[in-house]
Order: C-alpha cells, then sequence, then structure tokens
C-alpha cells in the first residue's frame, strides 16, 4: 500500500510537535452508517400577534431584546436559508435565558434557538419568527490551560459543540468533547436552571450533550483540561496490513483526494509554502489518495529523540517518499489552523458563500463498500473542497449521552466540505446510505429513539427549543406534548 507521510514539527510556548502526513495510496481504506441525515429547516410559521412582541418588550431582563437588528439571526454557516427570527434575546446572565423559556412556554407559540458563533448548517440554529439567544452575551471562559479534545476550528461556542459532539483528530485518543465534561448548568425547555453531572441530575446531563438543542441550553460547562496520557493503537487495512501504534501521537486526521495534483492544496492546510510547492509537483495519475496527519507535542530538548522516533515508525511502513513532508510551526498556530485560512478567504471574499457540508459516521466493517461507491463513484474530481476522515474508538465514548453511534469498537467520522453547489452529489450520497439501510430519521436513532423522545417529553414538552432540526412539532401547553415530524 502506498503511502504519504509528512513530518510535523510546533511549537506550544516551549514545546514542539511532530506531525506525520502519510498518504495510502489505492481505492481503498480500513473498515453503514448510522448518521446519514438530510436536515432542512422549519416549515415557516405565521407571524406572532402584536401582543406577543409587547410581552416579550415588557419582561424585566438583566440584558436587553432587540426587534430590529435581526438580520445575522437569520442565517448560519450553510448561508442558504434566510429565516429571520421575530426578536433576539441578548442575555446578561442565567435568569434572563430562564425567564425568557418560562414567558414564552405560557404565553405564546413561539421556538426558541441558542446561537453562540452561528455555525450550524441547514438552518439548524434558526427559529422564525421565534427568538433567538445570542449566547456570545454569556461568553466568560479562562485562557491559559488546555483542554484534552479541541474542536479543529476554534472560533466556536462551547455549549454549541457539545450540543453536537466535538470531534476531532484528538477524538481516537481522548474521546469527542461530549467525553470530557464533569458538570454543565442547564436552563431546560420549562425555564429550570438546573446544574447536572455524571451523579447529580444524570439524565439531563447525558440528554444534552449530544442532544442537539433538544433539551436545554447550555449556559456553563466544567470540562476537562491539561494533558491525560493514554495509549491506544489505529490498525490500517489494505493491500497491505499493518499495524499503526498510536501511543505516541497526540492528534490523527485523515483525509481523501480524489484525481488531483497538488496533495497539499486546500483552505485548510497549515503546511509551508514550500511545503505545497514541492506537494503541487506530486502525480496522482488520476487516483484516489488515502492521506494521514499525526500530531506528536513534545518539549523542544526533546527534537533529536523525536526524529529517530520518527525515523523508526517509518521505517515499517509503506508509503511514496516523495510525498513525505515535515514542518515545525507552534502549537497555537497549528490549533487556529482554520481560522487562519478563514482569514484569507475573508479577505478574498470567499467565505460568505453556501456551505453545503456533509458528515457521516461509518463503521468499519462499511468503510470499504462506502469508499468503493462514494470516493470512486459519486465524488469526482470537480470537489472543491476537503474530504476528512476522523477514526473513532467506541470505548472513548460515553454511550449514555444523546449522540447516536455506529455500534462498532471503531467507526470513522467522514466529513465533505464542499464550499458551495454540491448539494447534488451530497444527496447521492445520502440516497446510497438509504438503500444500504443506513436510516434517516427516527430510524437513525434505532433502539434510542424511545429514550430520546421521552426525554424530550420531560425537559422540553413543548418542543420549544431547537426548531431548525425539525425532528420535534411545536405545540402549544393546551396540546398534548411532542409530534413527530
Amino acid at each position: 500500500m502506498g503511502s504519504t507521510s509528512s513530518l510535523r514539527f510546533c511549537r506550544r510556548n516551549n514545546k514542539t510537535f511532530l506531525r506525520i502526513f502519510m498518504i495510502l495510496v489505492l481505492s481503498c481504506i480500513p473498515g453503514r452508517t448510522n448518521l446519514c441525515s438530510n436536515p432542512s429547516v422549519s416549515t415557516p410559521i405565521d407571524l406572532p400577534p402584536s401582543d406577543t412582541r409587547s410581552s416579550l418588550d415588557s419582561l424585566m431582563l438583566e440584558g436587553y431584546i432587540s426587534f430590529h437588528d435581526v438580520h445575522n439571526a437569520s442565517k448560519d454557516f450553510g448561508n442558504r436559508y434566510q429565516l429571520p427570527p421575530l426578536a433576539i434575546l441578548h442575555p446578561r446572565s442565567v435568569s434572563d435565558i430562564s425567564t425568557m423559556m418560562r414567558h414564552i412556554g405560557s404565553t405564546s407559540n413561539l421556538t426558541v434557538a441558542a446561537r453562540g458563533h452561528g455555525h450550524s448548517l441547514q438552518g439548524q440554529a434558526l427559529a422564525h419568527q421565534g427568538v433567538v439567544i445570542n449566547m456570545e452575551s454569556l461568553r466568560n471562559s479562562k485562557t491559559g490551560l488546555s483542554p484534552k479534545s479541541w474542536t479543529d476550528y476554534l472560533h466556536l461556542t462551547v455549549g454549541g459543540t457539545l450540543s453536537n459532539a466535538g470531534i476531532s483528530g484528538q477524538a481516537f485518543k481522548h474521546g469527542p468533547q461530549i467525553n470530557n465534561v464533569y458538570q454543565l448548568e442547564i436552563v431546560t425547555g420549562k425555564g429550570e436552571v438546573v446544574t447536572c453531572s455524571e451523579k447529580r441530575n444524570s439524565e439531563l446531563f447525558h440528554s444534552v450533550l449530544g442532544g442537539l438543542g433538544q433539551f436545554g441550553i447550555i449556559t456553563r460547562a466544567r470540562i476537562s483540561l491539561g494533558p491525560a496520557p493514554h495509549m491506544t493503537s489505529l490498525l490500517l487495512k489494505g493491500p497491505r496490513t499493518f499495524d499503526f501504534k498510536m501511543n505516541a501521537f497526540d492528534y490523527v486526521e485523515g483525509f481523501v483526494i480524489i484525481n488531483r495534483t497538488d496533495i497539499l492544496n486546500n483552505w485548510r492546510s497549515s503546511f509551508t509554502p514550500n511545503d505545497s510547492t514541492e506537494a503541487s509537483q506530486f502525480k496522482s495519475d488520476g487516483k484516489t489518495l488515502y492521506c494521514l496527519e499525526v500530531v506528536k507535542y513534545f518539549n523542544s530538548e526533546e527534537a533529536n529523540s523525536m526524529n529517530h522516533e520518527t525515523e523508526k515508525l517509518l521505517s515499517g511502513l509503506s508509503y511514496i517518499p516523495s510525498t513525505l513532508f515535515s514542518s515545525e510551526v507552534p502549537y497555537k498556530e497549528f490549533l487556529d489552523r482554520v481560522h487562519i485560512a478563514e482569514m484569507k478567504l475573508r479577505a478574498k471574499d470567499l467565505w460568505e458563500v453556501p456551505h453545503p457540508w456533509l458528515n457521516l459516521l461509518i463503521p468499519r466493517s462499511s468503510i470499504f463498500d462506502f469508499a468503493t461507491k462514494v470516493f470512486n463513484n459519486i465524488v469526482t474530481s470537480n470537489h472543491n473542497g476537503p474530504i476528512l476522515i476522523y477514526p473513532v474508538n467506541q470505548s472513548k465514548w460515553n454511550k449514555h449521552t444523546s449522540l447516536i453511534t455506529p455500534n462498532e469498537d471503531i467507526f470513522y467520522l467522514v466529513a465533505f466540505l464542499p464550499s458551495a453547489y454540491l448539494l447534488r452529489q451530497n444527496q447521492r450520497v445520502l440516497d446510497f446510505c438509504e438503500e444500504a439501510n443506513m436510516d434517516v430519521k427516527q430510524s437513525h436513532f434505532g433502539n434510542r429513539w424511545e429514550t430520546f423522545a421521552k426525554r424530550k417529553h420531560k425537559y422540553d414538552p413543548l418542543a420549544i427549543l431547537a426548531p431548525g432540526h425539525r425532528i420535534f412539532q411545536r405545540v402549544s401547553s393546551q396540546v398534548s406534548p411532542i409530534q413527530l415530524l
């Protein structure tokens, strides 16, 4: 099996990390997804009566409500829908959010969406003619410590990532962000303010983690910080099988290159211009290449021993020598590489464009079939965005959270990140998932759907929260709660 390796060193204050990037050539990778979805926005509702607005305006709050400047809350990162809310709440305290939730539940049929930096897709963070809560108003974090598990893009709110999962290159070792939480403060759909953890109000704690904002709004979180060494291994299969020991690495990310020549030319690459120039000379000859980056943090005085360790590792692998790259960058620069790329794209007016992104969780047993059909057939050479693959160990995940994962020890997050105009391709991928019995909607929840629905009934019985996911229908207090769309 061919592979490309690129070694990369990064400093973290007085520390550096070693980054190895390998391209595995041929059209196969080790490996049905339980998480194929085609989300859509909620059906627009009638405008609320004027007395609803008046009642909101009369609330006694520490913050304030805006009815006029709602443009930014009318769209999300997907940039495909314009659904203006009736109002935006800018809270100054958790009490403001609780007051709003209690008021809406008892006096109107409005819905509520909590919005951090607005990086949801397909209108999932919108509340058409409802109330959007600007969670940035409650921003209060401390710097100087490092979470065990980061997302690749740092300019997000903690509550937003915990409502989804928070998966990146550390997940194989430490689990996703939702697996590194000690305690949460939640405002439920009933307006109750609840502190919860694994041992205290544990059902709510597990419900909101990966719960898509359906059960409550996260207003405060205590997460695991600092280093936590953990030994693990990753097995990669192809025409040639080899064991790839992961215990020495802190970050693992794969990506797919389809019929391209420049193997490092994508907007989230953090390699240097010299690296990119050399990489642009590589010819794939129309092949699909599977790439792997691994990262290691170490002190600057450990550089020599780390180089020796790297050479030893590479000696046991098969890769394309011309695609072996190494680089050294500061730790913070590596973590913030996507934001740095974002600034460059913004300068060219190329960031505020539609982002029809698609994220799937693929079990290992199905990854070969998925790769054959999707990477070698559906996805073509005109794909204009990165395709990322993150390996995940089920043992690092808390099975009590709301996030649904494949029922296998190893699975992969496959992320398609086109910048625009590839919705038809995304639909073909989803159609393949459905034909292969990789179900959507409540079928995606499988035997956990009943638990999910019961939790919704308990913590948000009127289905006020997160209407953009279009899972539950908003009902009034006079109607039996929770109806499935």
